[in-house]
């Protein structure tokens, strides 16, 4: 099997199959389709591995079967993007078919949405990892020697920066990194606190936290007294502009298609379906088809073909 991805795709339209399959084929495609055909989705199609399995023909042998059944309208390598953003990445795919489809036929059925999310790999559901949850150790009972610890003071949970029960907010966070990026910036918890609801207002109009930090490390004096009230006052004067929003995609906005590409069976050159007829790109096509040439030679050229190897080998002889 393929990774996830690659491999077989069956086309649609499959009828049962019947042991007159492929008996206009030739020999060796005919051995290499039947093996094909019986291969489950997603199994691995590239040329070595078929060979691995087929101990009766080589890579080449292989390759130029895999070009035949191309050209018979069996099969069509493609490539098919998936992701969004920097993560976008390319899957391969091979569609086969039991039945030889013409080059109409591919061109549609490779255009269509369908066969786009046929070759895309559904992403596997992974079961949410489990939270470690941390041994609880049983407080030790106080005896009348050792008096009872203090209750702990209940904090104030009017902010997300120090409260137990919630992760530290993002401006928070960014206020206490200040002091280890740089030693006079060094504030404490109450001065994070203080200063958070300022901070929180430069996330709110889009600024990331780099850009929060480096608009308050930015041209600092050589010596500081007081950070907190050199934060308190970057914080208010250097407070960016709101930008405006911008206009969100309609909910019933159609996503756009992705168009599967037609690898070229031979050399692998993609292209558009309609511009890979057979399978095959244009210089591929054409030498596919001049050498599928059976145009008999013209007898007067054969003629004088003989007769020059005829005088050689009578200048060959020895007097």
């Amino acid at each position: 099997m393929a990774k996830l991805g690659y491999g077989k795709r069956s086309a649609p339209g499959q009828q049962a199959r019947t042991r007159h399959d492929f008996a206009l084929l030739p020999t060796r495609e005919r051995y290499v389709a039947w093996f094909v055909d019986h291969l489950p989705d997603g199994a691995a199609m590239s040329v070595k591995q078929l060979a691995k399995q087929l101990p009766l023909y080589g890579q080449q042998a292989i390759s130029t079967a895999l070009k035949a059944l191309s050209v018979a309208g069996h099969l069509r390598r493609v490539r098919c993007a998936v992701g969004a953003g920097d993560e976008t990445r390319w899957v391969f795919r091979t569609f086969w078919s039991r039945i030889a489809r013409d080059n109409e036929w591919w061109t549609t059925y490779l255009a269509t949405e369908t066969a786009a999310k046929t070759a895309t790999p559904a992403a596997p559901v992974e079961p949410p990892a489990p939270t470690a949850v941390p041994p609880q150790r049983t407080p030790p009972r106080p005896t009348d020697t050792e008096p009872s610890p203090p209750a702990r003071e209940s904090i104030s949970a009017g902010h997300t920066g120090t409260t137990g029960d919630t992760a530290p907010s993002p401006a928070y966070l960014a206020l206490a990194r200040l002091g280890r990026n740089d030693h006079r910036l060094g504030l404490s918890a109450h001065d994070c606190t203080t200063l958070e609801p300022l901070a929180a207002q430069w996330l709110d109009r889009g600024v990331t936290t780099d850009y929060l930090t480096n608009a308050l490390t930015a041209g600092l004096p050589a010596q500081i007294d007081s950070p907190t009230g050199l934060l308190r006052r970057h914080l208010i004067d250097k407070l960016p502009p709101r930008l405006p929003a911008t206009p969100s995609t309609p909910t019933d906005t159609p996503a756009p298609t992705r168009r599967l590409l037609v690898e070229c069976t031979d050399c692998g050159r993609p292209g558009p379906p309609e511009a890979l007829p057979d399978g095959l790109c244009h210089p591929c096509h054409q030498t596919h088809t001049t050498h599928g040439n059976t145009t008999p030679p013209d007898p007067t050229e054969l003629a004088s073909v003989k007769a020059h190897m005829a005088n050689l080998r009578t200048l060959l002889k020895p007097v």
